[in-house]
């Protein structure tokens, strides 16, 4: 006999997920009533249904700023939909808001994706690892697999999807998106995005005080 679930209990659900309604309830029934497992199902069936949907047309969309407090860091992003309707739609400007505070809050992220990060990034990051002195002297093989972890956590660092969300540790910004995807059942893509720190590539201006009088009393 399956357990009665309250609409609180559903709305809790979606509150958590965001998912649909009868979604949020067919998981609570099957999970006899626990929340942590229907989170998990649910979790499990947005990330199949994005993937499927990952290879459709997202040419709607926003562009989104973030501004941290004291205006030293600022993010634009663009995150495409594929309708002007979700575009519009609150919880999409949210997820373009929150994704931009996580670009302002992650300095090393240099890319949407790890796919995205050129070749002789790659070959750079790869040799610096092979060359950390804690490898020298070890078998090749043991080095090349430590290295290759090592890089693999490096390409991570540099990649916005792999990063876990600041607001949920849990899960990573690429099933952040997912989620979204799942629930209004369209393509979400981040496009691009473009960080802007105060002051970064100017060359500050020093000068010695004394060297400075010297100048002034020769000129004279």
């Amino acid at each position: 006999m399956l357990k009665k679930i309250s609409v609180e209990h559903i709305k809790e659900l979606r509150n958590k997920t965001g998912a649909g309604m009868t979604d949020c309830k067919k998981a609570l029934e099957a999970s006899d009533g626990q929340i942590d497992i229907a989170i998990e199902a649910l979790r499990k069936k947005g990330l199949a249904s994005a993937d499927k949907k990952s290879s459709r047309l997202a040419t709607e969309g926003l562009v989104e700023s973030y501004i941290h407090a004291g205006s030293r860091i600022g993010v634009l992003v663009e995150i495409n939909c594929e309708t002007d309707f979700v575009s519009r739609q609150p919880k999409f400007h949210q997820l373009a808001k929150d994704i931009s505070m996580q670009i302002a809050a992650c300095q090393s992220v240099a890319y949407v994706f790890k796919s995205d990060i050129p070749d002789n990034i790659v070959s750079y990051e790869q040799s610096l690892e092979l060359q950390k002195e804690d490898l020298s002297g070890k078998p090749i093989e043991i080095k090349n697999k430590i290295a290759h972890g090592r890089l693999n956590k490096r390409l991570k660092e540099l990649s916005l999807m792999d990063q876990s969300f600041i607001k949920n540790t849990e899960i990573t910004i690429e099933e952040l998106v997912k989620q979204h995807i799942a629930l209004w059942g369209e393509n979400i893509k981040v496009r691009r995005f473009e960080r802007f720190l105060l002051g970064e590539g100017l060359q500050t201006k020093t000068s010695n005080f004394k060297d400075e009088i010297s100048n002034m009393i020769q000129n004279k």
